[in-house]
């Protein structure tokens, strides 16, 4: 399996932008899929996952109801919108996929997001 993450740039504090994570090679295999992010210094953090089961989401208590994670099935696509931006969201975002039995086992390149105040 291989994830193709893209859709980073730089944006004002209250704009959005879109990230997406394509997956390819084996991709039946996968069971949900998820963002992460690393900003300067800090450790990388859960950002917001789908399981393909419902599909049900989740989110980071830092990000709920700004962001919205989905799944384009026909694509093998999942989507990190991202509204009302903050400098604080500022990091390389990361997605990873659940491949096999295995949880958060495949991870793609990261894509960065830079938000300006």
């Amino acid at each position: 399996v291989q994830l193709q993450a893209s859709g980073g740039g730089l944006v004002q504090a209250g704009e959005s932008l879109r990230l997406s994570c394509t997956a390819s090679g084996r991709s039946f295999s996968i069971s949900g899929m998820a963002w992460f992010r690393q900003a300067p210094g800090k450790e990388r953090e859960f950002v917001a996952a789908i399981d393909w089961s419902g599909p049900i989401t989740y989110y980071s208590d830092s990000v709920k109801g700004r962001f919205t994670i989905s799944r384009d099935n026909a694509k093998n696509t999942v989507h990190l919108q991202m509204n009302s931006l903050k400098p604080e969201d500022t990091a390389v975002y990361y997605c990873a996929a659940n491949v096999g039995l295995g949880r958060y086992n495949y991870w793609g390149q990261g894509t960065q997001v830079t938000v300006s105040s």
